[in-house]
């Protein structure tokens, strides 16, 4: 039998290899930022044409590449970072598998130019799929330019799954900022197809967050320091009245790297426990400095995951510096020096002569002699009033898959409130249950759904227009949005600098906030990665229900909740919300039963 194991080419190799480290064009950015960090540079000048897609640029003041470097860093696990494996535990810099140049290089057409300080003439390295093109000498200043054309060129399959030019401009904005956060002495600039996102400054670190995210980030942030034997802690954190449910910045950086760390995300979440509304967060941008020996970063080749030595330790030390810095903060004595207008409460005069309070009462009243009179309840034929309100019974879609939705036709005329939050009425196979908030939002979702695509939504303007302010990230998803939040009503002008005013907003959303709204639409967009053009309308919808639909604590009339119940009948699917929550539940009457033996 012949053998049948055989080494796979090189190219072929690279382009496996490639899948790991190279899944987007935010992952070339991140890789030729960070080389250009280790090599010493003060100014990275990173374009984009495309989100990516077509071209990608960086271009850096650092050491620079001799010829034979130049050509020998685009072969795999070549790296200047490392000599020996003892070198993993003691890691300096960003980069260290010598994986980068290759993966690139595997899956798009790379052309570099790089001269090193003292040398007249720099290399120009061309480099296509892995093949070497040409090699040649070349005029330019000292440092890097890497530029990378027509990614995925020959990966079709991976080519097509890429996101639309918003999301992918959104990666590339995050992976930016990532960098951009932990080198505040460097000068960063992004450029996406001429204009420019960021022009970032060398500053210190309070700053540099203020230049990314906005100067209204700044007036919420509390300083966080400690310094122990196991760790370094420094950063920011928000303050608790600073928290929000969607779109709040949380970074982790160890030693200069950004990194994903639930465990220790729980852990700044307790130090604000009852001090936020649950599902709310607060901002954080917090940097730890610990021995390279207690953390193991060659775990993905993402560089995102890091295993810690003492990461029990670790995360009592942050709660306590998080609690202590959020403590500080509360217990600072305010001075109130306006009193115009204040009420005058009398200091207590001991001598003067107070008289006790009495309580008046009736001492002839008998509570079981006529103490209380009921009203006489209206009598009527109920059944009468809603034979012609409910639709047909084939209308109605399945509650459960065997049983058909009957119990709706004989619910009672009378419904009860529960705590704020829950319609309970009583139908023919037992107890209906309804989630009052999340039924309202299924109403006015397919009411927003059915409007946007019968005809535009009707906009209402505003009395007062907001101004609302977005990072570089928001404003490009912002951007891909508008045409729909257009159509459904909403009228936002550009002011400059990435400000927005909001003129108008959709019929039916009266009492609601502006720029609330608007900013929980863009985030609900950054994070949810929409694609398609039906599926960004119909997210639209949904958050606009959400945004209108009657909130838990908000007492109803009988005439409303069952309103609210035929409405939710109506709908093409009464048992979950659009996001896919459960909107009602049906006690069975035997369950009532077995209940009460």
């Amino acid at each position: 039998m012949s053998d049948v194991i055989q080494l796979l080419p090189d190219s072929v190799a690279n382009q496996i290899a490639a899948g790991e480290v190279i899944q987007r064009p935010s992952s070339v950015i991140k890789e030729l930022v960070e080389n250009a960090v280790d090599a010493g540079a003060k100014t990275i000048n990173v374009l984009v044409v495309d989100a990516g897609r077509t071209t990608i640029q960086v271009i850096d003041d650092g050491c620079g590449m001799s010829e034979t470097d130049a050509r020998l860093a685009f072969e795999r696990h070549a790296t200047s970072k490392i000599r020996k494996a003892d070198d993993l535990f003691a890691l300096q810099t960003m980069g260290f598998r010598g994986e980068a140049l290759p993966s690139i290089a595997a899956v798009a057409q790379v052309e570099l130019r790089t001269r090193q300080q003292g040398e007249e003439v720099g290399t120009l390295l061309t480099i296509s799929g892995s093949k070497v093109v040409g090699q040649e000498v070349c005029s330019c200043p000292v440092g890097s330019n890497f530029k990378v054309e027509n990614l995925f060129f020959n990966v079709p399959a991976r080519r097509k799954f890429l996101k639309s030019n918003a999301t992918e401009l959104n990666n590339i904005v995050q992976a930016f900022e990532r960098i951009a956060l932990v080198y505040p002495d460097i000068a960063f600039t992004l450029h996406s197809n001429g204009s420019e996102l960021f022009n970032l400054r060398a500053t210190n670190l309070r700053q540099r967050i203020v230049d990314v995210f906005g100067k209204r980030l700044n007036q919420d942030l509390l300083p966080v320091e400690a310094d122990t034997s196991l760790c370094q802690i420094t950063g920011l954190v928000g303050k608790p009245e600073s928290a929000k449910k969607k779109g709040a910045h949380q970074y982790f950086f160890v030693n200069g790297r950004y990194m994903r760390h639930p465990y220790f995300h729980k852990a700044v979440q307790n130090a604000f426990e009852r001090l936020v509304p649950t599902g709310e967060q607060v901002p954080y941008f917090i940097y730890f400095k610990v021995p390279a020996e207690n953390i193991d970063v060659n775990i993905h080749p993402t560089k995102t995951e890091i295993k810690f030595e003492n990461e029990q330790a670790v995360w009592q030390i942050l709660t306590a510096t998080v609690r202590e810095a959020v403590g500080v903060f509360s217990e600072v004595p305010t001075i109130d020096f306006d009193t115009e207008g204040k009420p005058d409460i009398p200091q207590f005069d001991p001598s003067a002569h107070t008289e006790m309070p009495k309580v008046n009462y009736n001492p002839q009243y008998n509570p079981f002699n006529g103490g209380k009179t009921e009203r006489p309840r209206k009598t009527t034929d109920w059944q009468q009033l809603y034979d012609d309100l409910l639709p047909s019974q084939d209308k109605h879609p399945q509650l459960f898959d065997d049983e058909p939705l009957e119990p709706i036709a004989d619910k009672a005329p009378t419904h009860y409130q529960y705590k704020g939050k829950y319609i309970m009425t009583a139908v023919k196979s037992g107890l209906m249950i309804i989630d009052q908030h999340r039924a309202h939002v299924r109403v006015l979702y397919e009411e927003y759904v059915s409007r946007e695509k019968n005809r535009p939504q009707t906009a209402q303007k505003v009395l007062f227009p907001e101004v609302v302010q977005f990072t570089a990230a928001e404003d490009a998803i912002l951007q891909d949005l508008m045409p729909q939040m257009t159509a459904l009503g909403f009228e936002l002008t550009e002011l400059g600098a990435r400000n927005y005013a909001v003129n108008a907003i959709p019929v039916g959303l009266e009492g609601v906030n502006p720029v609330a709204l608007v900013r929980d639409i863009v985030a609900e967009s950054q994070q949810g990665e929409v694609a398609f053009q039906h599926e960004v309308a119909d997210g639209l919808s949904l958050n606009l229900a959400r945004h209108a639909a009657i909130p838990y604590g908000q007492i109803l009339f009988n005439e409303e909740m069952e309103h609210i119940i035929n409405s939710l009948f109506a709908c093409s699917n009464v048992n979950y919300t659009p996001d896919g929550k459960k909107i009602l539940h049906i006690l069975q009457q035997h369950e009532i039963e077995q209940i009460f033996g």
